[in-house]
């Protein structure tokens, strides 16, 4: 490999204006350039250069009739990012947002985070800009027909199973799974995030969530520190934030923020466990604005157009969208006392706040090690429809936890410096890519 800044150059060249796909590259070369240097056989290979480009990206049109008899157009994609450990894996988002360069960003991060896992998934990502707000269901059902009429003739349960992400609930999944299952005519596990009744695992909706905290956990551990009483900010208020904060309740912890596009709600108390029932109501059955819980719940406030990063707390879980924190957030993070960082979103932290954290020696978890429950439960949803079978709740959760267990481990073997400090960015990042590297070289030059 070229220095970083020459290999930057070239993936710049070759992906003009994909801004967060170069983030998440630079990130990752940076964290690999040492460890390249001193094991020469993946430059020579030119892995790295390969990994950067997706095997497949598929771009289609999408026309849909609106409950009004008018045609809507927009636009789907799938990028099959790398195959070499197994089937591409990843979520398909629906948001206005999405364009080729976040969906690239977060295939190339899913690579990472499903060899993490150390289940047999490769890496992809997918959706449209479609925006599910605001839509009725039966627009919704026509959107995800006329999506999965071109998508399913590219994949398929050995070769590509997407799963939900932004916008994309068990609502949208079952009406995705219906039109797969009508046009292929069989019934397989093509999609994860089903519903229970229909081939989907127990814990997955809860698994990203639940996941970040367990990944929290063992890094508290190596400071013999107890998640028990820690005050946290979580971001976000949906799939992710929503189970983080069950999940920090059960273990003890006190949660004192949630947020949304538009603000952030805070209860200096903490959330109680009927408060979460309300907002499980308010997000997932009303899709509501988290600002209606400043009248719904005793001693909560509502703080308009900004981010919860002012809140004092222990520990901060961005939960919500990717560079939700900048430079200045985390200084004043920093500032009131966090030391302790779980990314259960993709690349929340842009580059310069990572360095702020990094700087000040906390423990910060990178979303490809923090939040890989969701892809990890993914995968145990895979198997379960492989075998015809279903395991229990607990189970489940228990397979879960392993799986944090060992990603942690991974990530301190590869991230721990001489000082005993852990790079949790080095360690993830490399540890994913020896996965997959070897794997590329065992199969040649494809």
């Amino acid at each position: 490999m070229k220095n970083v800044k020459e290999f930057m150059a070239e993936v710049i060249r070759k992906n003009p204006g994909e801004v967060e796909f170069h983030q998440a590259v630079e990130e990752v070369v940076q964290s690999l350039a040492p460890f390249l240097t001193k094991h020469p056989k993946y430059n020579k290979a030119k892995i790295l250069e390969r990994m950067v480009e997706p095997e497949r990206v598929i771009m289609f049109r999408v026309p849909w009739l609106d409950d009004k008899g008018e045609v809507q157009v927009n636009r789907g994609y799938r990028i099959e990012m790398n195959s070499a450990i197994g089937p591409y894996k990843g979520g398909l988002r629906f948001h206005p947002s999405v364009n080729l360069g976040i969906l690239k960003f977060l295939a190339f991060e899913q690579v990472f985070k499903n060899s993490l896992t150390t289940l047999p998934m490769g890496g992809g990502k997918g959706g449209s800009d479609f925006d599910p707000k605001g839509k009725s269901d039966n627009e919704v059902m026509k959107f995800c027909q006329s999506f999965m009429t071109e998508l399913f003739r590219h994949i398929g349960e050995n070769t590509d199973v997407p799963a939900g992400d932004i916008g994309v609930g068990s609502r949208e999944i079952g009406y995705m799974f219906g039109q797969y299952k009508r046009l292929s005519n069989e019934f397989t596990g093509v999609l994860t995030g089903k519903g229970i009744n229909w081939g989907g695992s127990l814990i997955r909706p809860e698994a990203t969530g639940y996941g970040c905290v367990y990944f929290v956990v063992e890094m508290l551990k190596t400071r013999k520190e107890d998640i028990k009483g820690k005050v946290c900010a979580v971001s976000g208020s949906g799939n992710v934030a929503q189970y983080t904060l069950e999940k920090l309740l059960e273990l003890g912890a006190k949660v004192v923020t949630l947020s949304d596009s538009n603000g952030y709600v805070y209860k200096e108390s903490g959330f109680t466990e009927k408060d979460l029932q309300f907002v499980l109501e308010l997000k997932n059955v009303k899709r509501g604005r988290i600002s209606e819980c400043a009248t719904a719940l005793k001693g909560c406030k509502y703080v308009e157009g900004k981010r919860p990063w002012g809140v004092k707390c222990d520990i901060a879980f961005p939960s919500a969208t990717q560079n939700e924190i900048d430079e200045k957030d985390a200084k004043t993070l920093v500032k009131n006392g966090c030391f302790c960082i779980g990314e259960g979103a993709n690349m929340p932290t842009v580059p310069a706040a990572v360095k702020v954290f990094q700087d000040a020696k906390i423990l910060y978890a990178p979303g490809k090690a923090a939040n890989a429950g969701g892809v990890s439960t993914s995968g145990l949803e895979m198997s379960q429809n492989s075998i015809r079978t279903a395991w229990t709740r607990e189970e489940v959760d228990s397979k879960l936890r392993q799986i944090k267990i060992n990603i942690h481990e991974s990530c301190v073997k590869y991230g721990k410096q001489k000082d005993g400090y852990i790079n949790y960015v080095d360690g993830a990042n490399i540890a994913g890519f020896v996965k997959v590297a070897d794997a590329m070289i065992d199969q040649g030059i494809v």
